[in-house]
Order: structure tokens, then sequence, then C-alpha cells
């Protein structure tokens, strides 16, 4: 079977996108792990379907490059307003995509010739509750709070945009060894559904810098709703105004935060890498 598809990413966070408007897969999942090895597949952090929706403009499906089906992606929700505006013709300022974390609103940014370069997605309000993140703490919500991994002792702040997150701020994130401690968090039995762990430095006034271990995935260049979760912790930590915009600095770039009670707001690029075809 031949597939034809586009590679896109947004702060180097790579996806496979394939219209499922146009082919059936009858096994997505393995589809994935064939497509997502960078040395036998195209390379990319997992794959996208991007499909037909009954209550969106369309729907996005998703599978991390391990198989595993994932919940949400903001990297690659951005691309996909891109693939509906560009690709299938939908010619809206505002899309709506369906996704496993609900349909999410999506302000597009066009060029001047009327091309998709970027989006504005409103990825609504963040989850504190530990008991719907989930993780297995007590208390109404986990902020700065003390665990031990592997034995040693780590502050954390856990947040759910959909999907797990935990947040750790650090004096040097260049210096974590994100191989070694990034699987334990992610199969810390404390997180039943495993979780996304960000490693953050904070480096000026709404300005910081970021590093995430993705479940599924391992150390990614980009996560987007990392990045939201990573703004909604320095919030409750007294390291970001709430309201304001935060600059966070990403192993493949740039996004831009903005988080309140009622909503997170995150901007960032929509960029093709290339199309082809892939024979499996």
């Amino acid at each position: 079977m031949k597939y034809e598809f586009i590679k896109m990413q947004g702060c180097g966070n790579d996806y496979v996108y394939i219209d499922a408007r146009k082919y059936t897969i009858e096994d997505p999942s393995a589809l994935s792990v064939k497509i997502s090895d960078r040395h036998f597949g195209i390379g990319s952090d997992g794959l996208i379907l991007v499909a037909p929706s009954d209550v969106a403009d369309a729907k996005m499906i998703m599978f991390n490059l391990d198989g595993s089906e994932g919940k949400m992606c903001g990297n690659g929700i951005r691309c996909v307003g891109k693939f509906v505006h560009d690709i299938w013709g939908v010619d809206k300022d505002t899309l709506t995509i369906e996704t496993k974390s609900g349909i999410k609103t999506l302000k597009m940014q066009l060029d001047e010739i009327g091309t998709a370069v970027g989006a504005t997605v409103d990825m609504g309000h963040a989850i504190l509750s530990p008991q719907l993140i989930p993780v297995d703490l007590d208390g109404d919500s986990v902020v700065d709070r003390e665990v031990e991994v592997d034995g040693q002792k780590y502050n954390i702040t856990c947040v759910s945009m959909g999907n797990p997150h935990t947040v750790l701020f650090v004096q040097n994130v260049e210096s974590m060894d994100l191989p070694s401690i990034g699987p334990k968090f992610e199969h810390h039995p404390m997180f039943p559904e495993s979780v996304n762990t960000e490693f953050v430095e904070v480096l000026g006034e709404n300005l910081l810098r970021m590093r995430v271990w993705e479940r599924g995935s391992g150390e990614t260049w980009a996560c987007g709703t990392g990045t939201c979760a990573t703004v909604v912790a320095a919030c409750l930590n007294g390291h970001a105004k709430k309201g304001e915009d935060v600059r966070v600095i990403l192993n493949g770039g740039e996004l831009v935060i903005n988080y309140t009670d009622e909503r997170v707001l995150m901007t960032g690029p929509a960029v093709i890498s290339f199309t082809g075809e892939i024979e499996v």
C-alpha cells in the first residue's frame, strides 16, 4: 500500500500527516512505528491522521512514535490547522479541530498570499485536580510538591492540558540527563497513565527555557501542551504572571503562552518540511 504524506513541524516537533479522507488505515499504531523510525522510515515524533469530523472542521487522530495513541498535541494541532486551511482549502481564519481532549479553536496566522504559517490555539482551561490529571497524590492540586523518584527528591507541579504533565523547575536545564531521568518519571506508579515531564529554567521575567520528555516519544524538540503546562506551573509558582504573554524557549524554537483561569492560549508556527509517498 502506498500513502501520500506531508511532513510538518512546529518548533521541531515533527509529525507525518496523512489525509484520512483518502486512505483507510487498518492499523495506524503499527504505521506510526514504521514511519517514525528515523533510520528505516520517514522519521518523526509520530503520525497524525487528518480526518473528517461531524462536529468540527476536521478531526486530529495522533499516534506517538511507539504506536501509543495520544489525546492532544499542541504543535501537531497547529499543523493540522495548516493542513485543513492550505491542503483541504477550508478558507477560514478560525478553524475548529476535534481531538480526544475535546474541540479546540485555532485562529490561523496567514502570510501576504494567504498561506497559513502558524496559529493561536485556545487550549481550554488547565486542569489541576490530581484525580483528573491523573496523579496519585492527595489534595486539591499538586504545586511545588516534594516527591521521591528513584531515590532522589524533586519538587513537582502537576497539570493536565488534556494529557498529563509534571513540571520541575531546575537551575541548569541544559545539564539535565533527560534520557536517564525522563523514563523514571514517565513510568512512575504515581502517574497511572504515565506522564510528560517538563524540565524548566527561569531565565527572566516571563521568559522560560524548557526541555521535555514526552511519554511514548522520549525527548522531543518541543511540546505544545507541555509548554502550556509549564507556563501554568510557572504562574502557580510565582515565576510568571497570569494574563501576560510568556515566552518559552524550546530545543526547536519558541512558543508564546498566555494563561488565565479560563483558558490557555498558545501561539506558534506551523511549517511543511516536505511531501512524499511511502510504500508500506
